[in-house]
């Protein structure tokens, strides 16, 4: 039978996408429109419009505008807070519509979205929850004086002004909230773009803010790809903060863009995130499956932070790969509506054709292939599905080691002791995050902090709302999450105030 997502289209209810603009929704000025095409079944899912440089002039001044209203920036932190709680409380609502759109966007199964906390809409209002709590607290210092008469010397913490926020496709529940989130606590006006892959999810999230009661200009919306929207918010010059996550290559190109005007800037660039399975890990059996289910399930190894390359101890080596072979051959792929379907196709053809280059260098450069390495065919002939695929005997300079293939691709590398575990995961260009399976509490916390990566899981991985996320080399720059994502939305300003007329 033909695979289709039409009928749940129907049910949804979609409706075309438009700009947001200054407290109104419409179409682009240039009249075009984007196609999207389900990555599960190559059908047209809906349209949306295409923003010009001109909308993106629209939406940062009227970002600016609001931000120099002070209707936002300076409202009482009460106002905020109450703001931003109800919207939690919205997507909670409506969590059911919204992976709806999810799976009518970017085909991540309603199985995954419904269960995993970090691709969950749970996540997303959680993460409000916590900024809301930072409000009342952006807080400065009074300091003694220093020298000179009587005085005091003060900082402050103040809002950056307007922020472009840019959204990849994969985890839009998560990532609107990391970046809408703490940009809003603190006072600042956004103009967003969400990823033209998954932009009707995104839209909906909107529509839910403005029904919280967010004033008009504070959050405009831009649609389209990267070329030319993205491209005219980054090189504008009034925006004073870009935060974005995707690709190495456009992180690089938003750091030469913000030289300009000294833009300031966070990026989370993805990685090639290792787990170190030592011969002692607690369970070997579920390691395996942890670290197979996160390149695996859900979205399919599309994942910055997942861990595709799997360091394992020689005493457990086959043993690892057998449960490993086995975890791969419990994935199952078709409509994401359907329960029992675990896994996601790419997002795009060139994706999948990206993927599949990248296995067929695997082969030429001697890795082992144990499992998978095929575009599914059959009923999935349409959607852009490769399965599950695993190699072995990975040599740790080679191209499956090194490049971010974003594809349910796992190279699996053996190492000998601890010390040769620590120097292999650390041998890489990126740095965002790892995991470490061991039993033996003194080693696996010694080997985090001997990781040169962002985020340490020992025997598990998992995101926080108040924890800090974000990666070390290549990785990125700065930090979401907690206390850090509030300081990356501020600036902090120093004070003098003489209590005498003695002259200083």
């Amino acid at each position: 039978m033909t695979l289709t997502v039409q009928p749940h289209r129907e049910s949804v209810g979609l409706k075309a996408g438009q700009l947001y603009l200054d407290g109104q929704w419409g179409p682009g000025s240039g009249g075009e429109t984007w196609t999207h095409l389900h990555p599960a079944t190559g059908e047209a899912v809906g349209e949306f419009a295409v923003a010009t440089a001109s909308d993106v002039d629209a939406a940062v001044a009227a970002a600016r505008k609001a931000f120099e209203s002070g209707t936002w920036s300076n409202a009482r932190a009460g106002v905020r807070i109450k703001l931003l709680h109800r919207y939690a409380g919205l997507l909670r609502e409506h969590a059911e519509e919204l992976r709806a759109l999810q799976a009518l966007d970017n085909s991540v199964p309603l199985s995954f979205s419904g269960s995993i906390y970090a691709t969950s809409v749970e996540v997303a209002a959680d993460v409000f929850d916590h900024h809301a709590g930072w409000v009342d607290k952006l807080g400065g210092q009074t300091l003694p004086p220093y020298q000179g008469g009587d005085h005091l010397a003060m900082t402050f913490r103040e809002p950056i002004g307007v922020v472009a926020a840019i959204l990849p496709w994969n985890a839009p529940f998560l990532l609107f909230a990391q970046k809408v989130a703490p940009a809003l606590a603190a006072g600042c006006t956004v103009v967003l773009k969400p990823s033209e892959y998954c932009t009707f999810t995104v839209l909906r999230m909107v529509e839910l803010l403005i029904e919280a009661g967010l004033p008009e200009g504070t959050l405009n919306v831009v649609t389209g790809p990267g070329d030319p929207v993205g491209e005219a918010l980054i090189t504008h010059p009034d925006v004073d903060k870009v935060s974005f996550t995707g690709s190495r290559g456009v992180g690089r190109r938003i750091i030469e863009a913000s030289a300009g005007t000294l833009k300031r800037v966070s990026l989370e660039l993805g990685g090639k995130s290792p787990a170190l399975v030592f011969a002692d890990a607690p369970n070997l059996g579920l390691a395996a499956a942890t670290v197979v289910g996160a390149v695996t399930m859900g979205l399919s190894g599309q994942a910055c932070v997942a861990n595709t390359r799997a360091l394992v101890q020689r005493e457990v080596y086959d043993e690892f790969l057998a449960a490993a072979q086995g975890m791969a051959a419990a994935i199952t792929y078709g409509d994401p509506f359907d329960p029992g379907v675990l896994a996601s196709p790419l997002i795009n053809p060139r994706q999948l054709e990206r993927v599949l280059g990248y296995i067929e260098k695997g082969k030429e450069e001697g890795a082992r292939l144990v499992t998978g390495g095929e575009r599914l065919g059959g009923d999935l002939t349409a959607g852009n599905f490769v399965g599950p695929t695993i190699f072995a005997d990975v040599d740790n300079d080679s191209t499956l080691a090194r490049e971010e293939i974003f594809g349910p691709v796992l190279a699996v590398v053996p190492f000998t002791d601890e010390e040769e575990a620590v120097r292999l995961a650390n041998d890489t260009e990126y740095g965002l995050g790892a995991s470490v399976f061991s039993a033996d509490a003194q080693r696996a916390f010694r080997v985090s902090r001997k990781l040169r990566a962002g985020t340490i899981g020992i025997n598990g991985f998992q995101v926080e709302p108040h924890l800090p996320f974000g990666g070390f080399k290549q990785s990125g720059l700065g930090r979401e999450g907690g206390e850090s994502s509030i300081e990356a939305f501020t600036e902090l300003k120093s004070v003098y105030l003489p209590l005498t007329d003695e002259m200083m």
